[in-house]
């Protein structure tokens, strides 16, 4: 199974698995068949597009569209509603971004456990535990940076359950590796997993439902945890208000605007028309310099997989490539190292008045991304955060379960121009 970063590959996969997005999904979706049969993609029964939908080479917007056109919201309502999960964590943490720190100071506890832990995490993070299915799934995760979800539960509830280790580091090891991670997704996956997300919901992997949904390929015959482990109560703070977004800059003559793209949204062309972006009246103030920078290295203190990095590295070339084309102008590429001082050194190379950039989910886009941008403002270029149509509709949705969300899908996918 391969996994080519670009915007055309994602499309192309749309095409070929929209006839599959309605009651077929429905009834397969959680079936991990694995990763290959004599070559050829195996996993026909889900999309395999996280790692696009994560980046933006493909919007959310996008995928649902074409599921309720081909089918109709009742019969595509399993896999709109598994799309809005993403949205689901990402409007909860921007409400909460003191999970993420507190994720961040988990997993500093837990890398500096005592050393009979640290062999424990060595074992489990290298698939060396003894746990057939487990370690298989390790080797998967590492090679190829992609896991089928119920996978990704089984393999969160061996870790944290069974082998009772620090989940925040199971957390980061899916961070190093998976090409579809974000800070949101990630560290609510892992919180719900281990019962913290939601109280008296814990997710535990048993042998029978793994060998029913893996065809009989994994028939654990390890003793896998029975009872949750005893995590000590971690309630998430009350949620925030969610800051509110700029709009697109109306032209004005003396008005040269660049366009900011990161990992987090790597779709230039769409930005500027989606109708929660473009100004209220009159025309935008056109872009006259792009520019796009990645943090791989930022996701975790350990090394970031290969395939994950080549992914999001190849990502961002797309999107500058396709951003250059459709907005007529010549691209750069940033240090993620030297942020500030290459931001600011490109906001004067074109004589920049304003900067534009998508909001980044909170984590680590967000920390990197801000101290640029707090440069450019402090020299007084005009910095717009916009958020797309799709997330200022449903994040206020977002500030509890996920079922509140859920409920209100249908009326937003009316309000965004889906015919449901």
């Amino acid at each position: 199974m391969s996994f080519t970063p670009s915007r055309a590959a994602a499309l192309a996969r749309v095409v070929a698995f929209t006839p599959r997005m309605g009651r077929a999904y429905a009834g397969s979706r959680n079936s991990d068949t694995g990763p290959s049969a004599g070559g050829q993609l195996a996993r026909i029964n889900v999309s395999v597009l996280s790692p696009y939908v994560r980046h933006r080479l493909l919007t959310e917007e996008e995928l649902a569209r074409a599921a309720v056109s081909a089918h109709g919201l009742s019969a595509a309502e399993k896999f709109v509603q598994e799309v809005c999960w993403r949205t689901y964590w990402k409007g909860w943490l921007e409400a909460r971004p003191a999970v993420w720190l507190g994720y961040r100071a988990g997993l500093e506890r837990g890398l500096n456990a005592e050393r009979p832990l640290r062999r424990q995490i060595e074992a489990a993070s290298t698939g060396r535990t003894g746990i057939a299915c487990f370690d298989t799934w390790t080797e998967e995760l590492i090679e190829t940076g992609y896991l089928h979800n119920h996978a990704r539960m089984w393999f969160a509830s061996i870790w944290i359950h069974t082998l009772r280790l620090p989940w925040e580091v199971g957390a980061d090891l899916f961070l190093q590796h998976l090409m579809d991670a974000d800070a949101a997704s990630n560290t609510l996956s892992w919180r719900w997993v281990a019962g913290l997300h939601t109280a008296g919901k814990t997710y535990l992997a048993r042998p029978d439902n793994i060998a029913e949904f893996t065809g009989g390929r994994f028939r654990p015959r390890e003793p896998l945890a029975t009872e949750p482990a005893p995590l000590a109560p971690d309630p998430a703070p009350p949620a925030r208000a969610v800051a509110p977004a700029a709009r697109w800059p109306e032209a004005a003559p003396d008005r040269r605007l660049g366009l900011l793209l990161h990992e987090d949204d790597l779709c230039a062309e769409s930005l500027a028309t989606d109708p929660g972006v473009i100004p209220a009246r009159g025309e935008g103030a056109s872009v006259v310099a792009l520019a796009g920078v990645i943090q791989p290295a930022a996701r975790s203190p350990a090394a970031v997989g290969a395939v994950a990095s080549a992914f999001t590295t190849g990502a961002l070339a797309d999107a500058l490539a396709r951003g250059e084309q459709a907005l007529g102008v010549t691209s750069q590429t940033l240090a993620a190292d030297s942020m500030p001082t290459d931001l600011k050194a490109w906001a004067t190379a074109f004589a920049l008045t304003d900067v534009v950039t998508p909001v980044p989910t909170v984590g680590w886009t967000t920390e990197g991304l801000e101290r640029g941008l707090q440069t450019l403002a402090a020299n007084g270029v005009r910095v717009h955060r916009v958020r797309r149509a799709w997330d200022a509709a449903f994040y206020p949705h977002a500030s509890k379960g996920f079922f509140q969300l859920k409920a209100r899908i249908p009326e937003v996918l009316g309000a965004l121009g889906l015919a449901v």
